[in-house]
């Protein structure tokens, strides 16, 4: 039997962006097709995300690795609600006045680490420009319910930017994560139409003050490349990212979720991505991850063991 679910009568994901004028989605090359997910190993973490009734940033916002994650058990947790209080033009999270904290979430989270058996999770979340501390105590609960129930995991997070919340960071970097990550997500000059919400030099300073808090920590951000940045101004980020004591970069390719959203300018090829990995590397970061799929959490657990090794080889050189 066949459900077919009515959404005529349903709000709209994207309120704010409903009467833009629509732009062209690019057809995508060879390189950047993926397989529908049919594994039953992708079924039984869908399972586990479902008994916890929990949200993840795999389906909320469209990734395209969600079948190899998923079969890997490696799903992104995502806390605070499904309803985001920014609207980012590129972004597929829903967007509106979201509802109350979950006070169950973060045991709902440990557990479903526990149950995952993951040995490296990423935990993310919605905006809350709504709370007082923009979600920041509710974090660091969800890390201490992490270490107690699954204490042998590592932890990263990936935070909104808690523009305007003093303190925000303070508290997150005193429940001990083991990697603070923040994404710039586009050059300086795209912020006004890509990241409205957003300031690229208080997300900066944010991702510096993590260091600044946690030396020994490790910190992290994102780029997305195919809105109409150029690679000199990729270049320039990096720098800058590289006088925050940012250790590990990751660079992938926007994908336009709807007619909507931001344009695709272009897809660019994996020769550029390589040729961005070797430049980003020369220029000090401890790790890069570079192509075209790569999104933040991709091959988190991996690329963290390959994160600690290069500060370890360095240290003992």
């Amino acid at each position: 039997m066949t459900i077919v679910i009515d959404r005529t009568n349903l709000p709209p994901r994207h309120p704010e962006k409903a009467h833009r004028p629509d732009t062209a989605i690019l057809r995508k090359p060879d390189w950047i097709r993926v397989k529908a997910p049919v594994s039953k190993e992708y079924a039984a973490t869908k399972l586990i995300v479902r008994e916890h009734n929990l949200h993840t940033v795999c389906e909320e916002a469209a990734c395209p690795n969600i079948g190899e994650c998923w079969t890997k058990a490696h799903a992104t947790m995502m806390i605070m609600g499904d309803t985001c209080t920014r609207a980012c033009a590129f972004c597929n999270v829903k967007t509106g006045l979201p509802g109350a904290l979950d006070p169950q979430e973060p045991e709902n989270v440990g557990h479903a680490v526990a149950k995952l058996g993951l040995k490296h999770v990423v935990i993310t979340s919605v905006d809350r420009d709504d709370l007082a501390d923009g979600g920041a105590e509710h974090f660091a609960q969800v890390i201490r319910a992490i270490r107690r129930l699954s204490p042998g995991t590592t932890i990263e997070i990936l935070t909104p930017d808690f523009l305007r919340k003093d303190g925000a960071i303070d508290v997150l970097m005193a429940a001990g994560p083991d990697v603070f990550n923040h994404n710039l997500e586009t050059v300086p000059r795209l912020y006004l139409t890509v990241r409205p919400g957003a300031r690229y030099f208080a997300s900066l300073r944010l991702l510096q003050q993590a260091k600044e808090l946690a030396p020994a920590g490790f910190t992290k951000s994102g780029l997305m490349v195919g809105l109409g940045e150029s690679r000199e101004e990729i270049m320039q980020v990096m720098d800058d990212l590289r006088a925050a004591g940012v250790d590990f970069l990751t660079i992938g390719q926007y994908l336009q979720p709807t007619r909507k959203h931001a344009a695709l300018e272009r897809f660019w090829t994996p020769d550029e991505f390589k040729a961005l990995e070797a430049t980003a590397r020369a220029k000090g970061f401890q790790m890069v991850s570079a192509s075209p799929l790569t999104r933040s959490s991709y091959h988190a657990d991996s690329d963290f063991a390959a994160l600690k090794a290069a500060r370890l080889a360095k240290t003992t050189a």
